[in-house]
């Protein structure tokens, strides 16, 4: 099992460079300034509280594992995005099958890079039973609402009916009929 590795001058940092190193990772991530340029002025920072400046590459380290994390959350953002308009109620089940495949691949990939062990590998299990269980489960409740909805909508057009019709000085034939044309229902 790998240990957590050297510890670098990121992460010997006291707690009163936290402040920083989180504007300094703010920074990094809104990509408008170079990462030369944010490491002197956290630099800068770190030197007016006197404490010892961080290494070039330590924060060149920091930035990369950062963009490479960031492009990660984006293309997942991506991935997401293109599967979120297929998750309806009716496509459930297939969204099972697709998140399914979604968590394999993972599984995949972490077996690649010795980053899967017994106890992970449960926790993914875990996780895409949850996951399945929670979608059913939202469109369970879904369901009931839009039953719901639409029984008070039709009760709510039924009173509509019914006092029109009697303004109007309608039949209860007419007012029968009205039901079964526009509603759709027999009354």
């Amino acid at each position: 099992m790998a240990g957590r590795g050297r510890l670098s001058s990121l992460d010997l940092l006291p707690e009163e460079a936290r402040d920083d190193l989180y504007w300094a990772i703010g920074e990094l991530n809104r990509r408008e300034r170079t990462q030369a340029d944010i490491l002197f002025e956290l630099n800068d920072r770190l030197e007016a509280k006197g404490i010892e400046t961080v290494s070039r590459s330590a924060f060149n380290r920091k930035a990369m594992r950062l963009a490479k994390r960031t492009m990660q959350l984006e293309e997942r953002r991506h991935i997401y995005a293109g599967i979120a308009e297929r998750l309806t109620p009716e496509e459930v089940s297939k969204a099972d099958i697709v998140l399914g495949e979604f968590l394999k691949t993972l599984i995949d990939e972490l077996l690649e890079d010795d980053g899967l062990n017994p106890k992970n590998a449960m926790e993914l299990a875990r996780a895409y039973k949850d996951t399945v269980m929670a979608q059913r489960h939202s469109a369970e409740l879904r369901d009931k609402s839009e039953a719901k909805a639409n029984a008070k909508l039709k009760e709510a057009a039924d009173k509509v009916v019914e006092a029109v019709g009697k303004v109007k000085g309608l039949t209860a034939e007419t007012v029968s009929a009205i039901h079964e044309q526009i509603l759709g229902v027999k009354a």
